[in-house]
């Protein structure tokens, strides 16, 4: 099979990930060949044996310098994985990979994942558990096994959280029809801190519930104070919140403070406010899919069985644009997009655009029919 071939640092995983599922080589020259500090990122690097350790036979090729690299994916092999996540990026950057490629490995997985859970950059750990895994439950993906446990946390830079994921594999994808999400029902969250002072936690809890109740009275925002062992190496707290719609969507925003020994340090008060409004924000884009999870929902259709996908999204953001012109090099899947305006009567928030494509019918090479 010839292979794949880009340019540049941009969308490294996307490449992978999509690489490894559809069995095609890829090449990724230039990577920052321009920079006094070439080639691939540490954190890079990490993500690259993450993806050796839950392959089998997986070919990967770098050049002296880091800026050319080879791979040939192998078999999704899954079974016990653990990996310390490179700190510079939250374990939220691995995992969002895993999510992907968890449900198409040869045993179930469970990989223990050790590093950073929350910082300002990734998706924290708490995002992907309260919106990733309920939208992969849509898709039929779910079960005993399926699960997110954060066990310790660990802010940046220092990191020292633990998180373990287990998913259970599936032999095909069933297509959905997400079309409605309906009105926003209630909203949840967490209030997390470590090594701060736990009165940091009701701070963010008090001032998000200040903007937030002029809407809605179903809030509930819990405090999760991690103590000792569990609270990792740095201190800090944030904020997770995730508006649940009638029909079982789920919409979420999140703010972490800023990293101990960068930039100015952040009130809890400015950050439970300044949460509350990304998540109205989020409210307002709507759709069936946060837009932190379009490119797992897209992806998920693609791979579905030979019938038609539909699913409502916000506006798309410049990742999951990008997401879609890979999907079209690997899986030569176009996706058909209409945009959608809100009525002058339904105060639906913004522009919506419809995704319609048809499944490749992927089915799992590696899952022995028993």
């Amino acid at each position: 099979i010839h292979g794949l071939t880009y340019d540049g640092c941009n969308f490294f995983r996307q490449r992978l990930v999509l690489s490894t599922l559809s069995g095609k080589r890829v090449k990724i020259s230039n990577i920052r060949s321009k920079e006094d500090n070439p080639g691939l990122r540490d954190f890079e690097a990490s993500f690259i044996r993450l993806l050796d350790k839950v392959t089998n036979g997986s070919r990967i090729e770098i050049n002296q310098t880091g800026s050319v690299l080879f791979y040939q994916p192998g078999l999704l092999q899954g079974g016990s994985v653990e990996h310390d996540c490179n700190t510079q990026r939250s374990i939220g950057y691995y995992l969002e990979a895993l999510l992907m490629l968890a449900p198409f490995m040869k045993t179930s997985l469970k990989a223990t994942l050790r590093g950073v859970t929350n910082d300002p950059i990734d998706p924290t750990v708490d995002v992907l558990k309260s919106t990733a895994l309920p939208l992969m439950k849509k898709f039929g993906i779910d079960g005993e096994g399926f699960d997110l446990k954060v066990v310790k946390r660990g802010m940046a830079p220092g990191g020292g959280g633990e998180v373990v994921f287990t998913c259970p594999v599936r032999r095909t994808i069933r297509p959905v029809q997400l079309m409605d999400p309906g009105k926003i029902k209630r909203i949840r969250g967490v209030a997390y801190s470590v090594r701060v002072s736990p009165q940091m936690a009701n701070r963010i809890v008090e001032s998000a519930r200040g903007v937030l109740n002029q809407f809605i009275p179903d809030i509930y925002i819990y405090t999760d104070h991690m103590k000792g062992a569990n609270s990792g190496k740095s201190p800090g707290f944030g904020l997770t919140l995730v508006a649940e719609t009638l029909n079982g969507f789920f919409l979420s925003a999140e703010m972490s403070s800023t990293p101990q020994g960068q930039g100015d340090p952040m009130l809890p008060e400015d950050l439970g406010r300044n949460c509350a409004k990304l998540l109205l924000e989020e409210v307002h884009r709507g759709g069936c899919v946060d837009s932190s999870n379009q490119s797992l929902a897209l992806l998920l259709m693609t791979l579905g069985q030979q019938d038609v996908s539909k699913v409502l999204l916000g506006p798309l953001s410049p990742y999951t644009i990008e997401f879609l012109r890979h999907i079209r090099d690997f899986f030569q899947i176009m996706f058909k997009v209409e945009v959608r305006k809100p009525l002058e009567d339904e105060r639906k928030g913004g522009d919506k655009v419809l995704m319609t494509c048809v499944g490749v019918g992927y089915s799992n090479i590696n899952k022995s029919l028993k």
